[in-house]
């Protein structure tokens, strides 16, 4: 009887793939990589076609040695590791390390780890797609040769063990341009004002909201503007101009990509990108399922698609049709658009088994693998019903030339929102506005205006950056992850209740990326190298034309940084403050969480201390020094030098110029001076200082 072997990337595939098949298959694990390029050096021969060199990774001979045994006593080789172009890479690397050359070896592919599934890879098995390898070549080269070539030039101009990464240098770019943003945000006041009116014969007011006069939205900006306004509605009659009924519909929602997955996760579960792939990995591997054993619950995780294969949509509306009724199922799958490339290899991530529902499997399921099971459920359960219908009523109010407006809304069918329930979902048409006619006379009882101030856009979360990133075209689905945990475990950023926030530290590497290489930090360009990834992907490009055209511009921009290097001498800062133990004056080093004081006697003497860097302004509260701080996790902000005994901080750099309006104390944002009082509002331009 002949034998055949199986190769995957986790014992835990494995597992779920060998129950699939009969006994002449035999289904073995490489533990992911086998090869790759050595940590010792860079790995590529620039000067012949910049040729990678590729070594076998430390403590995988005894793993390659295994699978050499299984090779030679198998007759034919599968190679399943996972359909991207790392999956391919690894297939690549596994068929030039086992020597699979005299071999009968095929490449399969599946998109979900089912009986049907892995069957039908088999009958389709095909040689190794040669533009995938390479695609993941060029970007492992490219990631090289900027990480080979301008870390070292972090080294020595801010400290050891830092590292520069192609697409990790844009992302941080990005956080760094919303922190600049929010800084220099200046508040604008601007007021709504409701009228409280009570219908004949009603014992409950409604709130009407003013939306302008008769040209038009009026927007205000004052309590002056509101004052004028109310003291001239305070004898006119209001009366309904109009009430208009309708209908609104809510479409469902598109089945989840790895982008959307991760976002939703993050809000909804409070999951991390990195925890949320790790979940998914697991369930799309094969969980133990009591009755079943290992069955693989949601199609591949990585994927930028919305597409759903005929035979999943089919089943699903089963499910919908059984469960829910005829009306619940749609007439159509939403389309996600988008001007970018979409890999439509994959299908969006959902449950292998529709009918495989997460209360059927919640008991073998930890708490996260069930939470997030849950979600991908009802996520893609909801893409394929009906639509959500509302009813609508608006209620437009007339008071002399200026105009008013109530309206509501309320379910009449659930459709999808039967199973995915979004938060606001609430009825705000009630009783008293369903009895209003166009005849109904309004009395007014009263106002209710309130101040609001404009705000800055939000500080980016995990979940948001990987939109930004996506809608921007940098990365792709397997890259959102690791790119924003490299860069918390780099300590370049730091995440505080969701919001990321740049480090000093950070900020440093930033400054230096944009002087020395603003090229690598482009967003633009970055885009355009990830379109070139998929031209290469696509057979079009190829890989080492890329390389070629990238490394010569990249080159001589290090070659110039190097140059500096050469002629400033990089010396630590000595500081002024006295060092307890040994009586040396401090210096000024880069530490892993930034500045701090060090003793220049190390290693005889190894004190340190905190480094507080004074600003040149008072405290407002106390008169001593004001001194630039960080948070336990690196974030900056101001606060006064005697603390605890003065409480004073503040996120903006604070002036030592008083309000001339009011007094309080002013702070720094952009070119700009603001009063930290928000109820004064006054600004100045910074005056420019010799």
């Amino acid at each position: 009887m002949s034998s055949k072997l199986v190769i995957v990337e986790s014992p835990a595939k494995a597992k779920t793939i060998q129950k699939f098949l009969g006994k002449t298959y035999k289904v073995v694990a490489s533990n992911g990589h086998v090869r790759d390029l050595p940590k010792s050096s860079m790995g590529i021969d620039i000067d012949n076609d910049f040729e990678p060199k590729y070594i076998t990774i430390r403590g995988k001979g005894d793993i390659l040695a295994q699978l050499r045994k299984e090779v030679r006593k198998a007759d034919k080789v599968f190679l399943a590791t996972d359909p991207d172009r790392e999956g391919e890479a690894i297939s690549w690397h596994l068929y030039h390390a086992l020597k699979l050359k005299d071999k009968k070896c095929s490449r399969i592919t599946f998109n979900e780890i089912t009986k049907d599934a892995v069957k039908e890879a088999i009958r389709k098995s095909r040689d190794i797609d040669m533009n995938l390898v390479d695609a993941q070549q060029a970007r492992r080269v490219l990631d090289r040769l900027v990480g080979y070539k301008i870390s070292p030039i972090l080294w020595a101009k801010i400290k050891r063990g830092l590292s520069a990464g192609r697409v990790q240098s844009v992302a941080l770019r990005i956080i760094s341009d919303r922190e600049k943003e929010i800084e220099e945000f200046i508040p604008e006041e601007y007021w709504t004002l409701d009228a409280i009116l009570i219908p004949d014969g009603g014992r409950k007011s409604l709130a009407a909201r003013f939306i302008g006069d008769k040209d038009g939205k009026v927007d205000l900006h004052s309590q002056e503007e509101v004052d004028r306004l109310t003291e001239s509605l305070k004898e006119t009659p209001f009366y309904i101009d109009k009430i208009r009924r309708g209908e609104k519909r809510k479409k469902p929602p598109l089945p989840f990509t790895t982008s959307t997955l991760q976002q939703e996760a993050s809000r909804k579960l409070n999951m991390s990108t990195q925890k949320t792939m790790r979940l998914a990995q697991e369930l799309y591997e094969g969980v133990h399922i009591k009755g079943r054993g290992n069955v693989g619950l949601i199609s591949y995780l990585r994927t930028d698609s919305t597409r759903i294969s005929d035979s999943a949509d089919a089943s699903c509306k089963d499910y919908i049709r059984n469960r829910y009724g005829e009306d619940y199922v749609g007439a159509r799958a939403a389309k996600k658009e988008t001007g970018g490339r979409i890999q439509d290899a994959h299908e969006a991530i959902r449950p292998t088994d529709s009918a495989l529902s997460p209360d059927k499997v919640k008991d073998d399921l930890s708490r996260d693998l069930f939470r997030l099971y849950q979600l991908i459920w009802t996520r893609f359960i909801a893409s394929r019903m009906s639509d959500a219908v509302y009813e609508t009523l608006s209620i437009h109010i007339s008071a002399g030339d200026y105009r008013f407006n109530v309206s509501g809304s309320r379910i009449s069918f659930d459709g999808f929102l039967s199973v995915y329930h979004y938060d606001t979902e609430k009825s705000t048409i009630n009783a008293s506005l369903e009895k209003l006619t166009e005849d109904s006379t309004l009395t007014l009882a009263d106002f209710d205006a309130l101040q609001h101030f404009t705000q800055p856009a939000p500080h980016y979360t995990e979940a948001s950056l990987v939109k930004a990133l996506e809608d921007l075209g940098i990365g792709r689905p397997s890259t959102y992850s690791p790119t924003i945990t490299t860069l918390l475990a780099r300590h370049y950023i730091v995440k505080e209740k969701k919001n990321l926030y740049m480090t000093e530290l950070g900020e440093a590497v930033n400054e230096m990326m944009i002087q020395g290489f603003p090229s690598i930090v482009n967003v633009n360009f970055t885009a355009s190298m990830e379109s070139l990834l998929d031209g290469v992907e696509d057979g079009k490009v190829k890989w080492k034309t890329i390389i070629e055209n990238f490394y010569p511009d990249m080159n001589e921009a290090v070659m110039a940084a190097q140059k500096e290097l050469d002629e400033i001498t990089i010396e630590d800062e000595v500081s002024d403050v006295v060092c307890e133990q040994c009586g040396r004056n401090m210096v000024i080093k880069y530490g892993p969480h930034g500045k701090f004081l060090a003793c220049p006697g190390f290693p005889e003497c190894r004190h340190t201390m905190p480094y507080y860097e004074k600003i040149g302004v008072s405290c407002p509260k106390c008169g001593k020094d004001i001194v630039l701080k960080k948070t336990k996790k690196g974030r900056k902000y101001y606060g006064c030098v005697s603390y605890p005994d003065c409480d004073f901080m503040s996120w903006q750099k604070p002036s030592d110029k008083p309000c001339p309006d009011c007094g309080s104390y002013m702070v720094q944002k952009g070119k700009k001076l603001v009063c930290s009082n928000l109820e004064c509002g006054h600004t100045e331009e910074v005056q420019d200082q010799e």
